[in-house]
C-alpha cells in the first residue's frame, strides 16, 4: 500500500493554475468542484494504477509557498516540461539533475508561487 492517498496544491487563482498545469504537463482537469467552501480541480486519476489522487485547491486556507512539503510529479520528458514552464515565464528553481538510478529531477515554480519537483525515471 502507498501511504500517500491524496495531495492538494494550494492556489490563489484556480483558472490560472489550471492553465499552467494543463499547458506544462499536457493534462486535462475535471470540472471545478466546491468542497467545504473551497474550489478544486482534480488531476487525472485512474483507480488501480500507481500514484495518489491530487487536486488544485483554492480557498482561504490554501496558501502557495516555496517552503513545506515538496510534491514530485512524474513526467516522461523532463526537458519538454521545463521548456513549457519557462515559456510561461516561470523559474527553474533546480536545474535538471541526474539521479543515481539513471533518472532526472528538477524543480520549478508554478504560476501560484509553489515549488514543484518534476521527476523522470
Amino acid at each position: 500500500m502507498n501511504i500517500i492517498a491524496h495531495v492538494e496544491i494550494p492556489v490563489r487563482d484556480l483558472e490560472r493554475a489550471m492553465t499552467f498545469y494543463s499547458t506544462v504537463f499536457e493534462i486535462t482537469f475535471s470540472d471545478i468542484t466546491s468542497i467545504h467552501g473551497n474550489r478544486m480541480a482534480f488531476f487525472p486519476f485512474a483507480e488501480g494504477q500507481d500514484g495518489a489522487s491530487g487536486a488544485l485547491a483554492e480557498g482561504e486556507i490554501y496558501v502557495p509557498t516555496h517552503q513545506g512539503a515538496l510534491l514530485y510529479l512524474s513526467v516522461n520528458d523532463i526537458d519538454a516540461v521545463l521548456q513549457r514552464a519557462t515559456n510561461l515565464g516561470q523559474q527553474i528553481l533546480l536545474p535538471k539533475t541526474a539521479l543515481d538510478d539513471g533518472g532526472f529531477v528538477a524543480e520549478i515554480e508554478d504560476s501560484e508561487g509553489n515549488r514543484i519537483a518534476v521527476q523522470m525515471l
